[in-house]
């Protein structure tokens, strides 16, 4: 019984729970992100370069082996295309996590920046308000 109530106590701790939420949200975050590159931005790129599909670049170290019709051996290749759609991916991918925390930090500082109202004085204690009865007693005594 005691390993399970070390292990809820661990999973139900608030680093853990706020965690969990950051994977999922990341996740979901990916998959937008992975749209956004493959769908939005990569056409025009492909465009701009003569229609170029970087998937699709490759180099063949070993051609595949052909008898009868039928492939014996396939062929070996150097994929250096797919290599280079991840590196715009994480390019991509990177700029948009840049500019996401980018826009974070500067509505972070909106906020640090509003100065706090100012405190209201301290209601007078009952010494100071005896004390301001005496002198104005005083005051009308002496007039």
């Amino acid at each position: 019984m005691g390993f399970l109530k070390e292990f809820k106590a661990f999973a139900l701790k608030g680093n853990v729970m706020d965690m969990a939420v950051g994977v999922i949200i990341g996740g979901a975050f990916g998959k937008i992100v992975t749209s956004l590159v493959n769908d939005v931005i990569m056409p025009p790129i492909g465009l701009l370069v003569g229609g170029v599909d970087f998937t699709n670049l490759k180099l063949v170290i070993k051609k595949a082996v052909v008898e009868g019709g039928a492939e014996i051996a396939p062929a070996v290749t150097w994929n250096y295309g797919a290599f280079i759609q991840q590196v715009v991916d994480f390019t991509i991918l990177a700029f948009c996590v840049f500019m996401m925390v980018k826009v974070m930090n500067k509505l972070m500082k909106k906020e640090e920046a509003k100065p706090a109202p100012a405190p209201a004085p301290p209601a007078p204690t009952k010494e100071e308000l005896l004390l301001t009865e005496i002198r104005d007693l005083l005051k009308e005594q002496k007039k």
